[in-house]
């Protein structure tokens, strides 16, 4: 068993480049998508969770509380384009295209030759059922982020294993 896998800690990747949280607060690639919360362009109040999948490219854009967004009708829509450069500055541009099958033959790709590479494929508009647990997360990553810094364990961590101890 690796030692991250025994440990109460899990190794976390710093971002590739440092970015502004404003427009696209949570990024992540999970469940075979890269998927996130982005902020409306038009209304301060709402926000939209956006993904695609990895390999088909099946795109998804939808309010948090699952109305459809207007820009995602047979391509992608400014805020899964948001979502994409976003990736791109979180994770680097070579693991978001990896992770999404993305990948384009020679040169350095960015947001930009992932989003082409992807609309060429003409990907269908896929449904919006992850946006709820992806939203969920983005919810409790806020909640997490409004805690005073402290060493002392937080409780709804406590179920992980101390180090160091014996079953």
């Amino acid at each position: 068993m690796p030692v991250w896998e025994r440990s109460s800690t899990a190794r976390v990747v710093p971002p590739a480049r440092p970015r502004k949280l404003a427009k696209v607060p949570f990024v992540e690639l999970a469940d075979g998508r890269l998927q996130g919360v982005v902020s409306s362009g038009s209304d301060i109040g709402r926000v939209y969770v956006s993904s695609i999948a990895a390999g088909t490219y099946a795109f998804a854009c939808s309010t948090n509380n699952n109305r459809p967004c207007g820009g995602a009708r047979g391509t992608f829509c400014n805020h899964i384009r948001a979502l994409v450069g976003e990736a791109v500055l979180q994770y680097g541009a070579e693991r978001v295209a990896r992770y999404l099958k993305a990948e384009k033959p020679g040169g350095e790709p960015d947001a930009e030759a992932l989003v082409s590479v992807m609309t060429g494929t003409r990907p269908a508009q896929g449904d919006t059922s992850a946006a709820a647990p992806v939203f969920s997360r983005f919810l409790r990553h806020l909640a997490y982020l409004e805690l005073e810094p402290t060493t002392a364990p937080l409780p709804e961590m406590q179920w992980f294993p101390a180090t160091r101890t014996a079953a």
